[in-house]
């Protein structure tokens, strides 16, 4: 039986690493351990209470308005102890965090292969996103196995000279966390979402966090926001604010004194899930989203110049409208107000998954231990959008309307 040292510390790569965890405990060649650096706290543990999943190494590295710096070497020391103790065969990671690169460093170290997952995503520009960029690239030239979610991934990891041996086209395993947990008689824990899914209003679900739009940039996309609510009465703003202050100040100050802009909390995610599943546009500088939100039939303007998933621009689910006040204005206004163009960004096809990525990655993972077949490369061409809009509930009883 091989051990799997699967590392992650942030939210985003919980949810995406989740269904490659389940789908290693089923599968009996594998034993695989769970170690987390914890570069997020609360928001990494709800996810981990959510898919069942107790790591048996936790760094807890979080500290308050931590730097680069900080992050890299306190989860470098901390993995150092836990490569040595596991001793695993291979360690998976995921993506772009300094868990991720760190991650692999420290296998590399050791002379331990990595395996990553979402792997091959590239914008070309090594300060946009930052330091994420960087992190997947320099992953990726430590990493052994390189899971790609598409095959524009997988070509750009040729591009670079990766042996197209070692890739292994698997769709995103976010796609698998979504279906896990998206219901349309899904039941929110905090009935105070209800006061807002059940207004009547068209509701745009904002989320910010990105380093390269702190400041001025973050100012400007509220301030665009804030007039699109001032002028249109049918719309209301759903906005789990981050909780880093530097975003939070700027938003409290900025949506200060509207009614139809609500402020919560960093939600867990299956509210998260299903509060997107029910709203009608998503604006938002996350990665992950742009994956998620067309799953789920919902437009998303990017609140960034460049992006790492391409695909979705040219499937027309998503559009880049950067950060500047008048274009996101703008460009809110007219998916708000032209049906026919929001129909369009709604309706195409998601490229990104068909809720099989983690099965691949087990089956890639028997193939390099020369336990099974190379996995099928997956291809969105079979399918459909896959537009869920569930019906709103009532509050008291749970029922559909």
């Amino acid at each position: 039986m091989k051990t799997i040292l699967v590392i992650f510390g942030t939210r985003p790569e919980a949810i995406k690493m989740a269904p490659v965890v389940l789908a290693l405990q089923r599968q009996s060649h594998f034993r695989p351990v769970v170690a987390v650096t914890a570069q997020h706290r609360e928001m990494l543990d709800q996810v981990l209470e959510l898919f069942g999943i107790v790591p048996a190494y936790d760094l807890d590295i979080m500290r308050p308005r931590q730097s680069l710096f900080e992050v890299t070497v306190r989860a470098l020391r901390g993995l150092e102890k836990v490569l040595q103790e596991a001793r695993p065969d291979l360690v998976l990671v995921h993506g772009d965090t300094t868990t991720t690169f760190v991650g692999a460093l420290s296998a590399f170290y050791l002379q331990i292969p990595v395996g990553h997952v979402e792997a091959g995503l590239r914008t070309g520009n090594k300060y946009a996103p930052f330091p994420e960029e960087m992190n997947r690239h320099l992953t990726g030239v430590l990493a052994d196995l390189h899971f790609a979610p598409t095959a524009r991934a997988a070509a750009a990891l040729k591009r670079e000279g990766v042996d197209p041996e070692k890739i292994f086209i698997t769709g995103n395993t976010v796609i698998d966390a979504l279906q896990s947990v998206v219901r349309a008689d899904y039941r929110f824990g905090d009935q105070h979402m209800y006061r807002f899914l059940e207004g009547g209003k068209r509701l745009i679900l904002v989320t910010t966090h990105r380093r390269e739009n702190w400041g001025e940039p973050l100012r400007q996309v509220y301030r665009a926001l804030r007039r699109v609510v001032e002028r249109l009465e049918d719309v209301a703003v759903v906005f789990p604010v981050h909780r880093n202050p530097v975003v939070r100040e700027a938003a409290e100050e900025i949506f200060a004194g509207l009614d139809r802009v609500h402020l919560l909390e960093p939600l867990p995610y299956a509210d998260f899930a299903n509060l997107m599943a029910r709203c009608h546009l998503v604006l938002t500088d996350s990665g992950g989203l742009q994956e998620e939100a067309p799953s789920l039939g919902k437009p998303v303007l990017v609140l960034r110049e460049v992006t790492e998933r391409p695909e979705a621009l040219e499937a027309g689910t998503v559009r880049l409208v950067g950060t500047g006040e008048e274009r996101v204005y703008r460009e809110v206004i007219h998916l708000l107000t032209n049906a026919a163009a929001y129909h369009q960004m709604a309706s195409a096809v998601n490229p990104y998954g068909d809720g099989r990525a983690s099965q691949r990655i087990s089956a890639a993972l028997l193939y390099y231990f020369g336990q099974g077949p190379r996995p099928e490369a997956f291809s969105p061409k079979v399918l459909a959008s896959t537009s869920f809009c569930p019906p709103a509930q009532n509050s008291e009883t749970g029922k559909k309307e």
